[in-house]
Parts: structure tokens; sequence; C-alpha cells
């Protein structure tokens, strides 16, 4: 069974910083691509960033510069860095686990940015 579980969400202040994790289970999470996505009140899931299981990185605009996605095989865990935290970026973080067809979801955590 998979399992992505993520942690790290919460209340922050505009110009902070917080960390993201999401620790995988029962996937080839070495041979998967990992991503974060959100989703804001009333408006639709987005792509925050992405990463391949080459180590290769897609980032949305709107976090380019700020977020830094990552990842460690060992744990099984890929983490969001995220710095200078704007108001525009609260929403409900979700990881996702892609290999070949198939895709997996966490359950979100809740991103919080004050201003």
């Amino acid at each position: 069974q998979v399992q992505l579980v993520e942690s790290g969400g919460g209340l922050v202040q505009a110009g902070g910083s917080l960390r993201l994790s999401c620790a995988a289970s029962g996937i080839a999470f070495s041979a998967s691509s990992m991503g974060w996505y959100r989703q804001a009140p009333g408006k639709q899931r987005e792509l925050v960033a992405t990463i391949t299981s080459g180590d290769s990185t897609v980032y949305t605009d709107s976090v380019k510069g700020r977020f830094t996605i990552s990842r460690d095989n060992a744990k099984n865990t890929v983490y969001l860095l995220m710095n200078s935290l704007k108001p525009e970026d609260t929403g409900v973080y979700y990881c996702n686990a892609a290999r070949w067809s198939y895709n997996w979801w966490g359950q979100g955590t809740q991103v919080t940015v004050s201003s």
C-alpha cells in the first residue's frame, strides 16, 4: 500500500520560512518523480515543484528563487524548503509521486502565511 505522509506545515508570517517533508512508503521511491502541489481556497490545485529520479527540477514561476525541492532516497523523503513566504503562498500543500502511468497523493498539509 502506497503512503505519502506530509509534515511541516503551519502558520508563518510573511517573509518567513517553512520546510515541508513527505515520507513515502510502498513505492520504488528512487525511481519515482516526486512533486509538491498546492491548492488555495476556491482555486484549482497547481504545480509548485517537481524533482525527477535523476534530480532534475521544475518550479512554477511564482516560487522560483524562493522555494527549493530536494530528495533523500535513503530516507524515501522529499522536501520543499520555502523561503520569503508570501500571503499568496497560502494553501494546502500536497505531495505527489509518479511512476509510469501511476500517480499517488498525500493527504496534504496546511500552510498559512499571514501579512
